[in-house]
């Protein structure tokens, strides 16, 4: 009893800081965009957490850990109904680390992550309507379907060599990844970004606050890796915490030498940026790897971020706060560096991490590509140009961010 005890603590600590990510990920958002869109971009933010855990209750929990009806799909019932023993008092024993309700919370603090990637991306010209109804067909139906093809114990889990993804590089990251890249493909560019068929830049109106996001998000994912050990247990959480804070600083690290070397500046975005790279990159095999490996991932992760950004520029797809190239690229990157570093490294591991990328790449891409498609053509996507230009804030919610601190903006 006092080990599951303390494994629960751990559990609902590490929850804790997940949720906490979501401030990381407001704060991240807001720091890279305009003043104008702060209102539209928090609103977002905070609807994709607070509709993202009542749909995991009433269905994304039950469609994701469907229990006898593993496999590609399978559905437990509506709401939470927690395993009772004999005698009707809750089983303590559902889980040697944790509660039944202790699991449910933890899982559903991820389950919001994946639309708020695609609210970073979408920035500054997607109408909140549309987004609204995204996230909620996303989240409530997509995300937990494809979760249960691996946590679910469905066909990735019962490959020959299983498919790993240790707390989501991939059924997180490059869920809503590529999701993300989807939506700003029939999304278009904001007014500006692309002129004569040149680059420019769209400084965001608060990087100190972006700064501050970052470090959140790293601190938060003290809970979302050092929690997917799944108990308290010493070695694992001990090892995993080392890896993800080793693989971070050589993302950040890598990424503004890269910066300097190829654009001749420091760029303190690409090194935040790096960072997260970094995390997204370990967060597959984090309990896998060495240290030496955890440097190595990061480093390589830090490097994919300026290259893929400069890429998706190149392909005129308009990606404010770099969410594509951190999530969906360094996702994939980590995903398959399970198959290369550390305890699972072989060529059987990484054709299931192969099989597992292109699996989550498909449903993903389609599924994406269905709901954002179908709100394009029949309730428009995207907001008029004055109400672009003007700013999404007074448009859509009749506020200012900061009413007594206004900016002259292009």
């Amino acid at each position: 009893m006092e080990l599951l005890t303390t494994n629960n603590v751990w559990m609902m600590i590490c929850t804790a800081l997940v949720f906490f990510m979501h401030l990381g990920f407001a704060f991240l958002e807001i720091g890279l965009t305009r003043q104008k869109n702060t209102i539209n971009i928090l609103f977002k933010n905070i609807f994709i957490i607070t509709i993202g855990l009542l749909l995991y209750c009433l269905v994304g929990f039950n469609l994701m850990y469907p229990g006898e009806f593993n496999g590609v799909l399978g559905f437990a019932g509506f709401g939470l109904e927690a395993p009772l023993t004999e005698a009707g008092v809750l089983d303590l024993e559902y889980n040697k680390g944790y509660t039944y309700w202790t699991d449910f919370l933890f899982q559903g603090m991820f389950a919001a992550t994946a639309a708020t990637i695609v609210s970073g991306a979408v920035a500054e010209r997607m109408k909140i309507g549309p987004f609204m109804i995204f996230t909620i067909l996303y989240v409530g139906l997509v995300y937990p379907i494809a979760g249960s093809w691996k946590w679910g114990g469905g066909f990735l889990q019962t490959l020959e060599t299983p498919f790993y993804d240790f707390a989501g590089s991939t059924l997180v990251h490059s869920v809503g990844g590529w999701a993300a890249l989807v939506a700003v493909c029939l999304l278009g560019a904001r007014i500006g970004k692309f002129k004569d068929g040149k680059i420019q830049a769209i400084p965001g109106h608060n990087i100190p606050l972006a700064t501050a996001g970052v470090l959140v998000l790293w601190l938060g994912w003290f809970g979302f890796n050092g929690g997917s050990v799944l108990s308290a247990e010493p070695g694992g959480t001990s090892l995993t915490l080392v890896t993800t804070c080793l693989a971070a600083a050589s993302g950040g690290v890598v990424a503004a030498l890269v910066s300097v070397i190829k654009f001749k500046n420091m760029d303190l975005t690409m090194f935040l940026n790096g960072i997260l790279g970094g995390l997204v990159g370990i967060t597959a095999g984090a309990d896998q790897m060495s240290p030496t490996d955890a440097i190595i991932i990061g480093a390589i992760a830090g490097a994919i971020i300026v290259f893929a950004v400069s890429f998706i520029d190149r392909l005129k797809l308009d990606d404010p706060v770099g969410a594509i190239a951190v999530h969906l690229v360094c996702g994939i990157w980590g995903t398959l560096a399970v198959g290369v570093f550390g305890n699972l490294a072989g060529g059987s591991q990484f054709l299931s991490q192969l099989i597992g990328v292109a699996s989550y790449a498909g449903i993903s891409i389609v599924s994406a590509f269905l709901i954002i498609f179908i709100l394009k053509k029949t309730v428009g996507i995207r907001v008029s140009e004055r109400e672009e230009l003007e700013g999404l804030d007074a448009h859509e919610h009749g506020m200012d961010a900061y009413p007594d601190f206004r900016l002259n903006e292009h």
